[in-house]
């Protein structure tokens, strides 16, 4: 994420707020009302993005962990296909043999 984008996202959070502090003054409440179920939003919505962060984080659902799991599925395609085919072969027993011991 670039820094304007971060900058964006926080304004848009701000408008948001300001949104929904007039909207409900609209709706009817008075501004002390209104100021508090606006921050109630707010606050609630910050914690369901931290929640959803924190979910993908410890289920390891993150772009940095998807980006290291694409580099070594490369990296062992790429040495695979480098192989001759006896070396192959002899991997290739190498793994039944294991297999069977197991």
């Amino acid at each position: 994420m670039r820094k304007i984008d971060a900058i964006g996202i926080g304004l848009g959070v701000f408008a948001v707020g300001g949104l929904a502090y007039i909207i409900f003054q609209v709706a009817g409440l008075d501004s002390l009302e209104a100021g508090i179920w606006s921050q109630v939003l707010l606050v609630g919505g910050l914690l369901g993005w931290v929640a959803t962060y924190a979910y993908r984080a410890m289920g390891k659902n993150m772009t940095y962990h998807q980006q290291r799991r694409d580099y070594e599925e490369a990296y062992l395609q790429k040495r695979l296909d480098e192989l001759t085919p006896e070396e192959l072969a002899k991997l290739q027993a190498e793994i039944e043999e294991e297999r069977t011991q197991v």
